[in-house]
């Protein structure tokens, strides 16, 4: 496929847009959206980016949902020829993977076809989609909703999950129930203040057992329970799950059984705002396929508590959440300084304070048996702590200066233990713990109505603890792969609400290896109206691991013009 031919399909996206809309309410409603992301690669051997023979490729998909009272069905369409570079492979093709009809009548809901859905915080079953990791994990199946009374809400499922245009061998079936206390008994206690919700739930998957040397259980079931609590600006929020024996590729065949807990709670008034949240996480991968890597057939999901940073600097050694076992915690405390106060002066000013720190679980390993019945096994000390996976400790502060002008200032002390969170191996020679500071500086200047200029500002210093390491006589630095400290500029300017330009720069400056102190250059050109939105971009992408609630993607470097284009009728 040709950009030709992505403008020819955005032609016929419109005038499908413009036929829509021109349908009548008696007919029911049709509404929708798509997406392309295109991108032709070039080969740059400066930061070793090589797309192969293969050097257009594309993310593409359009959804039609039609609704009419309680009945709507629809319809997403992929195309992935091959999909852009740092995505799956297994996604090559084209189809219809996603297809529901869904009714809804007074106490009964019921879908056929594919659906979402989570239960409490997702540690039993949480079936997603996100676009940015290209991460779909959509049950096939049927999926009924009933609630027999108000406050009670009970679901029962059962499906197999998508992988890539196919399905797992897993058959994945699950019940959930919830109970609003205050709005069953609303007759006695509809005027506490006070709001309680319990819940629980129940998932099991099968899986034919066709492994030669090892007895693996064909079901696997997983249990939870969980609580609720919200009173004005108090929330607090408890689920426990436990895992049968589920021996699995990530797991390394253990049988030990599984657990975990998370918990929350936050306190909110006018101005402040605190909150903390930690969870424990053992043996807890739980998928729909043993065979499985990558974000391949997971049912459930493991939160990842800590920052989500949007700053690139700060986000380029992210955590991923730890299946096989990990334990942690965050914290986070936000303060609007009152205006006319010597630190508020005119505006105000918002300070933000967040931490957050995992490790791994203290854990004694079993050595394997030659018994059928079990493989690998290790016993954990809930008591203590292992080793560290990654804190990350950070402010920021945010002032309006004026009118015009704002600024966001901020500074992260950070640190990774890489070669486990993200090569999963001990080889601390080869991945040598990430200690770094990083500081930001973001500044908005508002000049007109709807016209603006924003320049931010970034450094990354002591990526690496390299002091005992040894050069080679070539100059490399031996098994370390450091890249040393980086600083970056971005310049944005959006001189109206359609169009907005942008151009930016990563500098690796202090790379012990001179050949590889490289500029990351990067522009874009984007426009905006109404639902539309088309940007066409043009630089280079490091390499790196990208991250969204504890889920990964290996991003490898790349070159070259991209564009993008989006719209919803």
């Amino acid at each position: 496929m040709s950009f030709k031919k992505i403008f020819g399909s955005l032609f016929v996206f419109s005038i499908l847009n413009v036929s829509l809309h021109a349908q009548t309410t008696d007919l029911g409603n049709i509404h929708g959206n798509f997406q392309i992301d295109a991108a032709n690669y070039q080969r740059d051997t400066i930061i070793g980016a090589d797309p192969g023979s293969e050097v257009f490729r594309y993310n593409a998909f359009g959804n039609i949902n039609y609704t009419k009272g309680g009945f709507s069905a629809g319809m997403r369409f992929e195309s992935y020829n091959p999909p852009l570079i740092g995505y799956l492979a297994g996604y090559k093709g084209s189809g219809v993977p996603y297809r529901f009809a869904r009714y809804q009548h007074k106490d009964i809901d019921i879908t056929v076809g594919n659906f979402y859905e989570q239960f409490g915080s997702g540690i039993t079953l949480r079936a997603y989609e996100n676009r940015g990791l290209l991460y779909d994990n959509a049950l096939d199946g049927m999926r009924v909703i009933f609630t027999p009374k108000n406050g009670i809400t009970l679901k029962g499922l059962v499906g197999k999950q998508r992988t890539y245009f196919s399905l797992s061998p897993g058959v994945v079936r699950g019940l959930d129930g919830e109970v609003n206390i205050m709005e069953l008994f609303d007759s006695v206690l509809g005027n506490y203040k006070t709001k309680v919700i319990i819940g629980g739930s129940f998932v099991s998957k099968y899986q034919v057992d066709q492994d030669p040397t090892f007895v693996l259980p064909e079901n696997v079931g997983t249990s939870a329970g969980r609580i609720s609590v919200l009173r004005g600006g108090f929330n607090f929020n408890a689920e426990y799950a436990y895992k049968i024996n589920d021996p699995s590729l990530q797991n390394k065949l253990s049988y030990k059984p599984g657990q975990a807990i998370i918990a929350s709670t936050s306190y909110g008034t006018n101005g402040f705002s605190v909150m903390l949240a930690g969870k424990m996480l053992d043996n807890m991968s739980f998928r729909s396929d043993r065979d499985a890597t990558n974000t391949i057939a997971m049912i459930n999901y493991q939160p990842d508590l800590s920052k989500f940073h949007t700053y690139s600097l700060m986000a380029y050694y992210p955590y991923g959440t730890q299946a096989n076992g990990e334990v942690g915690g965050s914290a986070e405390i936000q303060y609007k300084v009152k205006k006319g106060t010597l630190l508020g002066g005119k505006y105000g000013m918002d300070i933000t304070l967040n931490g957050s720190v995992f490790y791994a679980l203290d854990t004694i390993g079993i050595l394997p048996i030659k018994d059928t019945l079990r493989q690998y096994k290790y016993s954990t000390n809930y008591g203590n702590v292992g080793d560290e996976f990654y804190h990350d400790l950070n402010i920021e502060i945010t002032k309006k200066l004026s009118k015009k002008l704002k600024f966001t200032l901020m500074y992260a002390n950070q640190f990774l233990n890489q070669s486990v969170v993200q090569f999963n191996t001990l080889d601390k020679d080869e991945h040598p713990d990430i200690k770094t500071h990083i500081g930001v500086l973001d500044v908005t200047y508002k000049y007109k109505s709807n016209s603006a200029i924003r320049f931010e500002t970034q450094g990354f210093f002591g990526a690496y603890d390299y002091k005992d390491a040894k050069y080679e006589s070539n100059g490399e630095l031996n098994k370390k792969n450091n890249t040393g400290s980086w600083i970056s500029g971005l310049i944005e300017w959006t001189p109206n609400t359609h169009w907005s330009i942008t151009i930016a720069d990563q500098y690796n400056y202090n790379n012990p290896i001179v050949a590889k102190r490289v500029h990351y250059y990067f522009g874009m050109i984007g426009y905006t109206n109404g639902p539309t939105r088309i940007s066409v971009s043009y630089g280079r992408q490091r390499q790196g691991i990208f991250c969204a609630g504890g889920v990964c993607r290996f991003v490898p470097s790349s070159s070259g013009l991209s564009i993008n284009i989006s719209s919803s009728f």
